[in-house]
């Protein structure tokens, strides 16, 4: 037995390989999810034995109906039910805010569906445009922090800039502040010499999901891609800036970064606020009781209409997409969105597709050069759909851009750190702030108008006929589309 074991060990284990993976196509079948999705699987599944049930394994599970962490004794706690409430709008407020929102009122009462996304006011919004002009408000920031210092993110590292952060960090934390730090295990790279220095220093800090080996994981996980801080419950950054020197535009760097944050002052700081510590009970296993501290009273000098919204396996539904899916399907005169991955689904597809049809002015900014082989041809495999429906596509040209925004009839706009992607969509842990002012929209559109004066438009006659070898990339590279 033994020794026909030894013999023919592949053929059992190919045995062994097909009878899980027919399971799993009968689960992914009975699951009744998008039909391309599940052809993907399908695919992967029969036609890369071991391989594709990893692919499963790591993106086949539903998390969104079981969930990976529970927000429940965040949102159960006294402190936060009467933040919520706080922010709660009633009809009078509604009537108010419906002559400036206009038609975008919709859009407020989808987010406003999910009870973790209230419409704030009170609030002052600052657009950083590329990481200089973000670090070196971030950095005054800190050094100014009374209270305590809260910072969530995908990418952090002890290089040039990563150290400047992480020891203002340390600094604050010897005086006596609450420093609390959750980065993500995959995306973060952190030496233990800097671990050791933010113990003895009080910083406290855990790595969102760890693995063992996340230099080989790359992108096959589910992982926390947010970028949050909170200083003194008052002052908050979100947007897409890592901490890393790649984000910074420094001499020695070998590609021109261009990227968008925001600095948010008011009530809008209390729901990041609140979406830190749901990740934090989660990567630390701690149960906090939260206090007053760390919502403290909003003095208001401005009124801009924000909305922040996470999404993620933690939802119960994929509130970025749905918010931009009715912002776009919405517009009456543009559309113009940036981002670095466009991989859309169906849905975003068909937005796109009937607002451009309708008369909007639907435009696209993504980098000529990708980060990655793979999105870059599956983004490709989309542009000839899109140009038909006369869409405008350009690709930047100056350095890559990593920004993630859009702008939409003068009056609606939003900053976050989530793609265009399935990814985003689906899989990763983002969140974005949803911004109703005809200011800041005004800015963000001319910064766009700005860029595309550093980049090539796509001639959609020209890109019909561009060689079939690419053609037969793009075509490999989107069959992969609903899993990268």
């Amino acid at each position: 037995m033994l020794e026909y074991l030894k013999d023919n060990y592949w053929i059992i284990l190919l045995i062994l390989n097909y009878v899980i993976a027919i399971s799993a196509v009968i689960t992914v079948v009975l699951k009744n999810i998008n039909p391309t999705k599940t052809l993907s699987y399908i695919i992967v599944l029969v036609f890369f034995p071991f391989f594709g049930l990893l692919v499963y394994y790591l993106f086949g599970q539903e998390y969104r109906k079981n969930k990976i962490f529970s927000r429940k004794h965040v949102l159960n706690q006294s402190i936060i039910k009467s933040i919520n409430q706080e922010l709660e709008f009633n009809k009078n407020q509604i009537r108010k805010i419906d002559d400036f929102l206009d038609h975008k009122l919709k859009l407020v009462k989808l987010l406003y569906s999910n009870k973790n996304s209230p419409l704030t006011l009170c609030n002052e919004v600052d657009i950083l445009k590329n990481g200089k002009t973000k670090f070196e408000a971030l950095l005054r920031d800190l050094n100014n922090a009374k209270n305590h210092i809260h910072l969530e993110y995908y990418i952090i590292k002890d290089d040039k800039i990563g150290s400047k952060v992480l020891d203002a960090l340390c600094k604050k934390a010897t005086q006596g502040l609450k420093v609390r730090l959750a980065y993500d295990d995959v995306g973060s790279d952190l030496s233990s010499k800097m671990k050791q220095k933010l113990n003895s220093s009080g910083v406290e800090h855990y790595p969102f999901m760890p693995v063992l080996f996340s230099s080989l994981t790359g992108k096959m996980n589910y992982r926390n891609h947010r970028k949050i801080a909170v200083i003194d419950g008052e002052i908050a950054y979100v947007g897409g800036i890592n901490i890393s020197d790649t984000y910074v535009n420094y001499d020695d760097n070998h590609v021109y970064w261009r990227d968008t944050h925001l600095r948010l002052v008011g009530e809008a700081v209390k729901s990041l606020q609140i979406d830190f510590f749901t990740t934090w009970e989660f990567v630390s296993n701690q149960k906090i009781n939260i206090d007053e501290r760390y919502f403290p009273e909003v003095t208001c000098k401005n009124e801009v209409a924000v909305q922040i919204a996470a999404s993620g396996p933690d939802t119960d539904a994929p509130n970025i997409m749905e918010a931009m899916f009715m912002a776009i399907t919405t517009a009456e005169n543009y559309v113009y969105i940036t981002t670095p991955y466009l991989v859309p689904n169906d849905q975003m597809i068909t937005a796109l597709q009937v607002a451009a049809k309708s008369g909007v002015d639907v435009r696209i900014l993504i980098p000529k050069q990708s980060d990655s082989w793979v999105v870059k041809h599956a983004t490709n495999s989309y542009l000839e759909r899109l140009m038909d429906a006369n869409i405008k596509v350009y690709r930047y040209t100056k350095g890559f851009v990593h920004a993630k925004t859009m702008v939409v009839d003068d009056i609606f706009s939003t900053v976050g750190t989530s793609n265009m992607d399935y990814r985003s969509f689906n899989i990763n842990f983002e969140v974005n702030a949803f911004i109703y002012d005809a200011k800041t929209s005004k800015i963000l559109k001319n910064y766009f108008l700005e860029d595309l004066e550093c980049a090539e438009i796509v001639e959609p006659e020209r890109w019909t006929n561009r060689p079939k070898i690419e053609k037969l990339k793009e075509s490999y590279c989107r069959l992969w589309s609903p899993l990268i």
